[in-house]
Formats: C-alpha cells, structure tokens, sequence
C-alpha cells in the first residue's frame, strides 16, 4: 500500500464517567488509503463513531498514534487539530448541525469564510447545486426538510474540498427513499474531488458500497473485510 492517508497505531480511548474511567477503544491498528472508502460497522456501543472521532482529531487518543496526510495527531494543540481540520477534513453528523440563523448558502460559504477563501459564496453556490439544492440556497434550516438539511451539510463539509470526508450515520435520521439519495450524493462528493471517505453505519447496504468494512465490538476491531 503506498502511504496511508490515516495511520492508527495501537490507539486506545479511556473516557472520564460519573462511576469512573470507561475503556472505550483498544488497540486500534488500521491503515487507510488515499481514495479509499471505509465503512465502520458493528453493534450499538461498540466505538464506532469514538474511532471516527479520534480519526478526525474531535477525541484525542488516550494511547497511541493517530497520524492523518503524514501528521500526527496526537502532537497537535486544540487550535492546531482545528486548522488541520478546517484544510484537509469535512465532517458529516447524524445530526446536521447547520447554523440556524444562516441561509443555506451562508451555511456552506462559512467554513471557506473562516479558510480565507475569497470566492466562497461562488464556491457554495457550485456545492449547493452538486447536491441539488440551488433553489433553496435562501432558504433557513427550519425552512428545510430533515433530507436538505443533510444534503446542506454534505455540501458544507465538501466545499472546502477536503483530502479525507468523515461521516458519522449520514444516514440515521432519514427514511429509507431519503437515505438513499443521500448515500449517492455522498459518493459521489467524494468522487468528485477524490477524497478518501470513512463513514459509520448500521445500513448494510451503504457497508455493501464500502471499499472495505471494518467491524468493531467492544472497542476492538473484530473483522476486515
């Protein structure tokens, strides 16, 4: 395999609870490559969406290395995990997390504001329209169905064209007609500025349309695929 995009090296996670300290990821080792699409899967609380987290710089592992495009990320300060995020990595939540005082348009235009790019509403537009929604780029989330909000986010974490795009159950709050086109959408962004794709689901017809399937339980990789 030529140079992974993301290196995990014997990475674990222990997370601070009210009855005390909570293992949540053991010995995690996986390599990912560039223009890969990977497919975390596994059973309810078995760490699928804390491994794409530590991934993305969002947890930091308690054990381990964690490397992305050659840096390592368990060197990084908070604010250099954020820039390292805001050039290289587009994030997509379950739970859309647009701004709801933003239109469309000023959602996906936000994170190339803050990138310093000069034709960011241009840039936006392109996005809206690649996820079909150029006729609601006006449009305020609460003015939107649960299915534009998530193709609004798709086209927010695309717009700055990222290397690596995390997706955490893009899925998960849509009906199935929904999800589906939200699935195509999401592969074909990726397609289209050849970003290399981890994405957590239970659907195991979007796993089917992985590259490769890690399954994880109780916090340990139990099978490649």
């Amino acid at each position: 395999m030529p140079d992974p995009v993301l290196s995990l090296s014997s990475v674990g996670l222990t997370l601070r609870g009210n009855a005390g300290d909570v293992d949540i990821l053991h010995d995690v080792t996986l390599d990912v490559a560039s223009g890969e699409t990977l497919g975390l899967t596994g059973p309810s609380g078995s760490g699928k969406s804390s491994l794409l987290m530590v991934m993305g710089g969002l947890e930091r592992a308690s054990q381990g290395r964690v490397a992305a495009l050659g840096q390592d990320l368990t060197t990084l300060s908070e604010d250099g995990l954020a820039r390292f995020r805001r050039d290289y990595m587009g994030v997509v939540f379950q739970s859309f997390h647009l701004i709801p005082t933003m239109t469309a348009l000023e959602n996906v235009a936000t994170p190339l504001e803050l990138a310093g790019q000069r034709d960011a509403f241009e840039r936006a537009r392109d996005e809206l329209d690649a996820v079909g929604l150029s006729d609601r780029a006006g449009h305020y989330p609460a003015q939107l169905s649960g299915g534009e909000q998530q193709r609004v986010a798709l086209a927010r974490a695309s717009a700055p064209r990222p290397r690596i795009l995390l997706a955490d159950e893009p899925t998960g709050n849509l009906d199935e007609a929904t999800g589906g086109v939200i699935v195509d959408l999401l592969l074909g962004l990726r397609d289209r500025h050849g970003a290399t794709l981890i994405l957590v689901t239970h659907a195991a017809d979007l796993a089917a349309r992985c590259d490769r399937t890690l399954r994880l339980r109780g916090g340990r990789i139990e099978d490649i695929a």
